[in-house]
């Protein structure tokens, strides 16, 4: 009996790489993300190799999973990729506590993030 199959969220020259729980802010990864949108994927890897930031280690990771999705299962040329959609959201927060002055607390929070990187394949113009 089981569940009807989804239909692909997708079009069919497209593949994804999602991660959900890269420690550290939104708004901290998203400024690396936003430097390899609507890039070709091999442009955007070597930027992301020599970016200083440590967030652009865990969009790499992310954004050669998303090129070996698109070769493996869906059968696209890597050679015309390019990275169509770069988004991060938030994910949870752990909440801890520092100790302060008169026996007061103060909250640290830990954020955590999520990162979908979309990469689509182009036909080359002429």
């Amino acid at each position: 009996m089981g569940k009807l199959k989804q239909p692909r969220r997708l079009k069919d020259n497209e593949a994804i790489a999602v991660a959900k729980m890269l420690r550290g802010s939104p708004q901290k990864l998203n400024l690396v993300a936003e430097t390899i949108r609507g890039m070709k994927v091999e442009k955007a890897l070597a930027s992301l190799q020599f970016n200083r930031r440590k967030a652009a280690a865990d969009v790499r990771k992310v954004l050669q999973s998303a090129i070996a999705n698109a070769e493996n299962n869906h059968s696209l040329n890597v050679d015309q990729l390019i990275v169509t959609e770069a988004s991060v959201g938030k994910s949870l927060t752990m909440k801890r506590i520092r100790a302060r002055a008169r026996g007061r607390t103060a909250r640290i929070l830990k954020p955590f993030s999520r990162l979908r990187i979309v990469v689509r394949e182009v036909e080359e113009s002429a």
